[in-house]
């Protein structure tokens, strides 16, 4: 199968940050005194967009406005936590300027907001940048529908099939199988039989090792 384009999702692939969303949603819920089960809660949203995410934390239909400030509230929690121990996923850096090299495109299609893909990108300093950046609050559903993905793929000109999404969470792995895209499984925060699938190519811990497998030099890149 060719290859013409790698799409990343952010948070627990570009970046080690998922145990710090984790953190973050808990005091959000302290600060609101709303009772919440930090394992079953991630583990329901986790790739999902804020409204959805709000959702099931309140258990209640929330207007455009509220979703806007609860969002940012906890995106701003989530920051200042992250923010001193910024890391990137092992490799990551390394391995998108090799695939930008190798003259692929690149996305990023992420159930983030703008806030936090600011945060995220202005602390990576990825080079070069991304072709195009999809982001949860743009008003399409979160994982694992495949609208991020697709919406990823438009505005880069690249057909789904020809793609590849990295991903660390389940929600996004079948979010992939769904948009007809095949996967790299992340895992950092998800084991490799939590996100296996048929249209897995490979589960690695991060990108030092799974450049250690020659994996760019195995798929079939075409970029004409």
């Amino acid at each position: 199968m060719r290859t013409e384009a790698i799409i990343f999702d952010m948070d627990g692939t570009m970046v080690d940050s998922m145990p710090w969303h984790s953190r973050a949603w808990g005091e959000f819920a302290r600060r609101r005194a709303v009772p919440i089960d930090l394992p079953d809660f991630m583990s329901r949203t986790t790739g999902r967009n804020g409204a959805e995410c709000l959702h099931e934390l309140l258990g209640r239909a929330l207007v455009q406005d509220e979703v806007d400030a609860l969002t940012r509230e906890k995106e701003d929690i989530y920051r200042e936590l992250f923010a001193p121990h910024f890391a990137e996923v092992a490799g990551f850096r390394r391995f998108a300027a090799e695939v930008a090299e190798r003259g692929l495109k690149v996305a990023v299609g992420t159930a983030g907001d703008i806030h936090s893909v600011r945060f995220v990108l202005s602390q990576l300093g990825m080079e070069p940048a991304p072709l195009a950046i999809v982001r949860g609050d743009e008003g399409l559903p979160g994982k694992p529908r495949p609208d991020i993905f697709l919406e990823a793929a438009r505005r880069i000109a690249a057909q789904p099939a020809h793609c590849i999404v990295f991903e660390d969470a389940p929600f996004g792995i079948e979010a992939a199988r769904r948009a007809g895209m095949r996967a790299v499984a992340i895992c950092s925060t998800h084991s490799a039989q939590e996100l296996a699938g048929p249209h897995v190519l490979a589960a690695v811990r991060d990108y030092t090792e799974l450049m250690n497998t020659d994996f760019l030099e195995r798929i079939h890149v075409a970029t004409a």
